[in-house]
C-alpha cells in the first residue's frame, strides 16, 4: 500500500513524498529507519483529493534532475564505487527536494538486500519501465555498470530531444501570446476610442466598419467576461487533455498539424527506434521491449500500433507486419525493421534509423523559426490590415473632407 508522508529530515528540512508499506505503522517505522521524523502519514486513498494531486504535481521529479542523477550514478559506478556509497554521495549533493527522499529510500532498500531494479520499481512515477528493465537485464547478465551507463545515455538523449522540440516551439508560442495580449488591449480599450470619433460624426460607414464599432463597444463593456470565458475554456481544454479520450484525440491532432505535425512524427519515431534499440541490445525480450516502448513514445496513436505489433509477435508474427498497415509509420522504417529481423541485426538497424531521424529532428528544429515566421507575419499583418481598412482609413477620409 502507498502512503503519502510529510517528515523532517536530520537537517530540519521538510520532506514530502510517497512510501510503500504494509500499514501506517510500518510506514512510520520505515521513515524513522531512513532518518526522517514523520509529521503526517496517510494512505494514498485518503489523500487522493485535489490538494494531494496539486502536491504531487509540485513535487514531481523532472527529467533534468533524473538526467543528473543517472549521469552521476553512471560515473560513480564506472569508477567502481559501491552502489550504496554512490547513492549516498548523490543524495548529499542533489538539489532536488523531490528526488532526495527517493534516493534515500532506494539506498535503504539496497542495504536491506533488494536488487537495484526492485528498489527502483517501488518508485514507478520516478523511474521508467525502460530504466528498470535495463538495470534488471544488467543484473542478470552481470553487466550492471554497462546497463546503468545505457540508462544514463538514453535519459540524456530523451532529454535533449524534448528540449529541442520545446525550444523550437517556444518562439512562435511567445509571439502568438504577446500578439494576442496586445490585440486584446487594442480591441478592448483603444478601438472604442477610435470608433467613437466616427460615431460622433454621425456619417454612413461601410458594413465592416460598423462591425468593428460594435466589436469595440462590446469588448469595452464586457472585456472582463471575455477574459473569464477565455480562462475557463483554457482550463476545460487542459482538463480534457488529461482524460484518456482527450489525450488520444489530441495525439491524433498533433500528427496532422501543419509544419509541426511532421516534427512530432519524427520525434516519436526517434524515441521508438532509439529506445527499442537500447532494449534489444540489452537482451530484453522483444515483446516486453515493445510494451515498454509503447509507454515511452508518449503518443496514443503510436502506442496503439506498437502494442498491436507486440500482440503479433506473441503469436509468432513479426514487428514489421503491423507497421506496413499504418501511414504513421514510414515505409522505410517498416522495411528496415524487416531487414533487421531477417538478418538478426535488429538493434543495429534501429540505431541507424534513430540516427537518421535524430538528424531530421535537428534539421527541422533549426529551420522551425524560418518556417513559422512567415506564417506569423501574414497573420499579424492581416490583423493590422483589418484595423487600418475598417477604422483608420474611414477616419482619414473624413478628415480629408473637412
Amino acid at each position: 500500500m502507498k502512503f503519502l508522508f510529510k517528515a523532517k529530515g536530520p537537517d530540519g528540512t521538510l520532506k514530502k513524498g510517497t512510501i510503500d508499506a504494509a500499514n501506517n505503522d510500518a510506514a512510520v517505522e520505515l521513515l524513522q529507519k531512513n532518518g526522517l521524523t514523520p509529521i503526517e502519514v496517510k494512505s494514498e486513498e485518503e489523500g487522493a483529493g485535489l490538494s494531494a494531486k496539486i502536491e504531487e504535481m509540485t513535487t514531481r521529479v523532472n527529467i533534468k534532475d533524473l538526467l543528473v542523477f543517472f549521469r552521476e550514478f553512471s560515473t560513480l559506478t564506472s569508477a567502481k564505487v559501491p552502489i550504496s556509497t554512490a547513492l549516498e554521495t548523490i543524495y548529499e549533493q542533489t538539489n532536488s527536494e523531490a528526488l532526495r527522499p527517493v534516493i534515500k529510500q532506494v539506498s535503504a532498500d539496497i542495504e536491506d538486500g533488494l536488487p537495484i531494479s526492485e528498489a527502483f520499481e517501488k518508485h514507478p512515477k520516478v523511474f521508467s519501465d525502460l530504466a528498470i528493465n535495463m538495470i534488471r537485464s544488467g543484473e542478470l547478465s552481470g553487466n550492471l555498470e554497462g546497463a546503468i551507463n545505457y540508462v544514463a545515455k538514453t535519459t540524456e538523449q530523451n532529454y535533449i530531444l524534448t528540449s529541442k522540440v520545446r525550444g523550437a516551439l517556444m518562439y512562435p508560442a511567445f509571439v502568438i501570446t504577446v500578439a494576442g495580449a496586445i490585440g486584446f488591449i487594442v480591441v478592448s480599450f483603444i478601438l472604442p476610442r477610435l470608433t467613437g470619433v466616427i460615431r460622433d460624426l454621425g456619417i454612413d460607414v461601410p458594413w465592416y466598419t460598423n462591425i468593428m464599432i460594435k466589436l469595440g463597444d462590446f469588448m469595452n463593456t464586457y472585456w472582463w467576461a471575455v477574459l473569464v470565458v477565455f480562462f475557463v475554456c483554457i482550463g476545460a481544454f487542459v482538463y480534457y487533455l488529461h482524460t484518456e479520450d482527450g489525450k488520444r484525440e489530441w495525439d491524433e491532432v498533433k500528427l496532422k498539424l501543419p509544419i509541426v505535425g511532421e516534427l512530432f512524427r519524427y520525434v516519436y519515431l526517434t524515441r521508438f527506434t532509439e529506445n527499442l534499440s537500447v532494449l534489444v541490445a540489452g537482451g530484453i525480450p522483444i515483446v516486453r521491449s515493445l510494451q515498454i516502448i509503447a509507454e515511452v513514445v508518449n503518443n496514443a496513436t503510436y502506442k496503439k500500433i506498437i502494442l498491436k505489433s507486440a500482440e503479433d509477435v506473441k503469436v509468432g508474427g513479426e514487428i514489421h507486419t503491423e507497421f506496413f498497415k499504418h501511414p504513421e509509420i514510414p515505409p522505410m522504417v517498416a522495411r528496415m525493421i524487416k531487414v533487421g529481423e531477417e538478418t538478426g541485426r535488429l538493434s543495429d538497424i534501429l540505431e541507424d534509423l534513430a540516427k537518421f531521424y535524430r538528424g531530421e529532428v535537428d534539421q527541422m528544429t533549426r529551420n522551425m523559426s524560418s518556417l513559422i515566421e512567415p506564417v506569423l507575419i501574414v497573420i499579424l499583418g492581416a490583423g493590422v490590415g483589418v484595423l487600418v481598412v475598417s477604422v483608420l482609413l474611414p477616419i482619414y477620409n473624413i478628415a480629408g473632407q473637412l
